[in-house]
């Protein structure tokens, strides 16, 4: 009967450490998710002011191609579309 109180004692002792392991080992992990979501963000956050550099272009060509359709739908005349086409350009 005496015998079990030591071999009790080191089974609570060691659940006890198993799970205080894998409570560290997770604590770690959520840890470095945490790092590696900062770490992209940051990145994006460095990324962002060259994209709308980038995109500037495209939204020149959109405008220009739209200013064509009018005209080509005779919403705009030539001398409109001319007037047009160059405050875009001179804005762009």
């Amino acid at each position: 009967m005496f015998r079990r109180r030591p071999l009790m004692r080191a089974a609570v002792v060691g659940g006890t450490a198993y799970h205080v392991g894998k409570k560290v080992q997770q604590s770690r992990a959520q840890t470095a998710d945490q790092n590696a979501q900062i770490d992209d963000l940051q990145q994006q956050q460095q990324q962002a002011p060259a994209a709308p550099a980038a995109a500037a272009p495209d939204g020149l060509a959109d405008q220009l191609a739209k200013l064509k359709s009018l005209l080509d739908s005779g919403a705009l005349t030539q001398s409109e579309y001319e007037a047009a086409k160059a405050k875009v350009i001179q804005d762009g």
